[in-house]
């Protein structure tokens, strides 16, 4: 790694989605705004909010869609931690990507609570009968 780039680490709770050895800057929609991250800045946390998380590594600057998480830059090392990422295209379509990707996460995850919340009130409904008993 040169002395004028980063390590970054885009992590997903399965698994790495990107780990890049060589970016030279980088920039994330935080909770409190957009931030900019040189090699040379200082070492920080910061949680990050749902949005465009763009790197520069060689000539080309690309992009990823990430959820909300955190970020943590300790010297050139840069973890960056997100529920879900989706990344591989152009800019252009990255928006129609998200759209349809994170509203099949929000589908899901609505089925899956409703399930939750199903077997939590007939669990307490069975306990409350043994409880009676």
């Amino acid at each position: 790694m040169s002395a004028a780039s980063m390590h970054l680490r885009i992590l997903l709770p399965y698994r790495v989605f990107a780990d890049l050895p060589e970016v030279e800057k980088l920039s994330v929609e935080t909770v409190k705004g957009s931030y900019g991250f040189l090699p040379n800045r200082l070492d920080c946390v910061a949680p990050l909010a749902p949005g465009i998380l763009s790197y520069r590594a060689g000539a080309e600057e690309r992009f990823v869609a990430i959820d909300q998480g955190v970020l943590v830059k300790a010297g050139r090392e840069v973890a960056v931690s997100v529920r879900h990422a989706t990344g591989g295209v152009d800019l252009g379509q990255l928006e129609e990507v998200v759209a349809r990707e994170f509203v099949n996460l929000d589908e899901r995850e609505r089925s899956v609570r409703s399930t939750l919340a199903r077997i939590e009130s007939g669990f307490i409904r069975r306990y409350m009968e043994l409880h009676r008993e």
